[in-house]
């Protein structure tokens, strides 16, 4: 009698070697079966290319990405080696709802007929014509800057390069801190640039820049009839048109007391409620939060809510300043030049050496943004050639006002340095270092007096 599992497995083997192409990776790329009629077209041997990763053997699959978000890719126009074009489906192949690998198989033979014809050359021409509509849709609303446009190869920035391409694959919170002028923000675009969300919406939100009574408003939005002066059909808050997407909130160090719980809340339920409705709404969005004052000092002066830090500080991306990354202002000021030329029709071919060595001692309290603007200031005064340190005078005044400044801001900071180092140690002193109570004296939060007893190396035994 006829062992009926051997004559399934044939069946089986008959069907899947029928298929034009069909292949399966398991959940790193790499192949782990290849029918013979795909490696007729691909030239190579089924049993030589086991093992290998699959965007080695078939440029331009997207197996990979399958296998990365999930997400199945049915009726993809696919390219062979040979030139032939098919429709091809690509599906996550799941255990116990755990991905373990993707199957990939042609969904259209390639036939010589006209309307198998017709039908590709129509699928690739409403395939151009979404990806037109992408494009357009992203310049309205998606992120204009990629990870390329950080210039510079300094060892800092190239391990904060590094970071973002870690964060941006993961769905946690990002907190972006750095001075004023780091570009905060262009890394938020990196970030959802190299994400998966990449697709769906970027939004962004100032937090300075709203009236704390438009806020709510602003992010949630709001029904009809919220309140006098509300629009009719009420009004989508940045919140529900990043769905799906990225949101970043600019400067989250300006948002109110008040409506920090209220952000609380929604990272923790994943649910808003415009103003004026009942209903809650769920949201898939991704946060990224900016800020150029150092949060936990906030916590500490009670100005920022602690359970809103420890909630976006879950990944966290410090921006190097200017002033620690100088091998990297000479690619800047190249940037810059063939930025300013492009935006206002200028024609400068250059930049004198000595006006990068200027640059490359000054502190920058302004960072990039104000090496920018003092390159653009000279650029309009030149209009053409190459920028002479005649053209930077202005730079050069203030560069000596601040570096005045900074001298006597050195020489009171260290007088109010030793003058807190000595008041606390004579606090102490008074409370047989007891700390809890010479926080009371002093009237400071515990965990800032530990602090500050760190930094001046203080001995409390």
């Amino acid at each position: 009698m006829p062992d009926i599992r051997e004559e399934n497995k044939d069946i089986i083997n008959c069907v899947l070697e029928s298929m034009q192409g069909f292949v399966v990776t398991d959940l790193d790329g790499k192949i782990i079966f290849l029918n013979d009629r795909y490696a007729d077209i691909l030239q190579v041997d089924r049993h030589e290319v086991i093992g290998k990763d699959v965007i080695d053997v078939i440029p331009g699959t997207r197996m990979h990405i399958v296998a990365r978000t999930g997400r199945e890719e049915m009726g993809s126009l696919f390219k062979l080696k040979n030139g032939e074009s098919v429709l091809v489906n690509r599906i996550p192949v799941r255990k116990n709802g755990k991905i373990i690998g993707v199957a990939a198989f042609g969904s259209l033979s390639m036939l010589d007929e006209m309307s198998t014809v017709a039908t590709i050359q129509k699928i690739g021409h409403l395939s151009q014509e979404l990806n037109q509509y992408k494009s357009e849709l992203n310049k309205l609303r998606g992120a204009k800057y990629s990870l390329d446009q950080i210039i510079g190869n300094s060892p800092n920035l190239i391990k904060m390069k590094e970071l973002i391409k870690k964060v941006a694959q993961t769905k946690s919170t990002v907190l972006i801190t750095g001075e004023t002028g780091t570009g905060k923000e262009l890394v938020a675009h990196a970030i959802h640039q190299l994400s998966t969300r990449s697709h769906h919406s970027f939004g962004r939100l100032n937090c300075a820049a709203i009236p704390n009574d438009l806020l709510e408003s602003e992010l949630f939005g709001y029904e009809e009839g919220a309140f006098t002066g509300a629009k009719k059909g009420g009004k989508i808050g940045k919140f529900e048109l990043a769905n799906c997407g990225t949101l970043l909130l600019d400067e989250i160090n300006q948002m109110p007391l008040y409506f920090q719980s209220k952000l609380l809340r929604v990272i923790q339920e994943k649910e808003i409620e415009r103003v004026g409705g009942n209903k809650p709404i769920d949201i898939d969005v991704r946060l990224i939060f900016t800020t150029n004052r150092n949060l936990l000092d906030m916590v500490h002066q009670d100005s920022f809510r602690e359970d809103l830090y420890y909630r976006i500080n879950v990944m966290s991306i410090e921006v190097p300043p200017l002033r620690t990354r100088v091998d990297d202002i000479p690619f800047l000021v190249e940037h810059f030049i063939s930025k300013i030329n492009k935006e206002l029709g200028l024609n400068i071919t250059g930049i004198d050496d000595k006006v990068i060595e200027l640059f490359q001692t000054y502190y920058w309290p302004g960072n990039i943004r104000e090496m920018e603007n003092t390159i653009e200031r000279a650029a309009n005064l030149a209009l053409q050639g190459k920028l002479t340190l005649e053209l930077f005078e202005h730079f050069l005044l203030r560069k000596e006002k601040e570096r005045s400044r900074n001298e006597n801001e050195i020489c009171l900071e260290t007088v109010r340095f030793k003058a807190e180092k000595e008041t606390i140690i004579r606090v102490l002193a008074q409370t047989n270092a007891n700390v809890s109570m010479a926080a009371k004296l002093l009237k400071i939060n515990r965990s800032v007096l530990y602090e500050k007893i760190k930094k001046y190396d203080i001995r409390t035994m």
